[in-house]
């Protein structure tokens, strides 16, 4: 059995769905809208640092997952993460992890700062070494590429096609706590659907997890 590393701290439990907007659970984009553009996302991919533009991605289809070092539920599911770059590798995939947990300078009123302190660059690249991640893992102090795909908590998965539109968002499967338990691996068979051109049967789910800490816009 693989080792997860332990994630502590109160955990906010999110529940998307009472935030109404154009997604059935996301309050800023839905299925079929044009996928937000981002560049210049500070990341770290093996044991090299690198910057993540979404115009210079070339594969058929992108995996956005928004994660956090500090949050439990993404230490439940990294393997499959994992697992799933490992299987998608060769197949016009690229997966690409964000962290938009806020500078402790700005975190908002009543925040864990903790948090704050688990999710800097230099834990995000010692968390890349230590469980091996196989996929470029960044983040972005600005918290702007979180905002623009409605990300409320981690983790939280979006699948874009090859005309950079949002096919999929949501969680990973349809059980966050027992992978033993899953039945519909909603990430696969949507990245499936994409590669295949086919009609994806489920496009939006709610994402559970750890709720995001936006500051203040001014």
């Amino acid at each position: 059995m693989r080792k997860s590393l332990l994630a502590f701290g109160v955990v906010v439990l999110v529940a998307a769905s009472v935030l109404a907007g154009p997604g059935k659970y996301n309050k800023v984009v839905a299925p079929g809208d044009k996928a937000p553009s981002f560049s210049g996302i500070q990341a770290v991919m093996g044991d090299k640092d690198t910057v993540v533009n979404l115009d210079d991605i070339k594969e058929d289809a992108v995996v956005l997952v928004f994660l956090a070092n500090h949050c439990p539920y993404v230490t439940k599911v990294e393997d499959r993460v994992i697992d799933f770059a490992n299987d998608y590798k060769d197949k016009n995939v690229k997966v690409v992890a964000v962290c938009v947990t806020p500078p402790a300078e700005y975190a908002p009123e009543g925040y864990n700062k903790e948090y704050c302190e688990q999710d800097t660059m230099a834990k995000i690249r010692q968390r890349v070494a230590d469980k091996k991640y196989n996929f470029a893992y960044g983040r972005d102090d600005s918290q702007k590429i979180g905002r623009d795909y409605g990300a409320v908590a981690t983790p939280t998965f979006f699948v874009l096609d090859k005309d950079r539109k949002i096919r999929y968002l949501g969680a990973l499967d349809d059980n966050i706590d027992d992978e033993s338990k899953v039945t519909k691996r909603h990430l696969r068979e949507a990245v499936d659907a994409v590669l295949s051109g086919k009609p994806i049967e489920i496009d939006e789910t709610r994402a559970t997890g750890c709720g995001i800490g936006y500051r203040k816009t001014e």
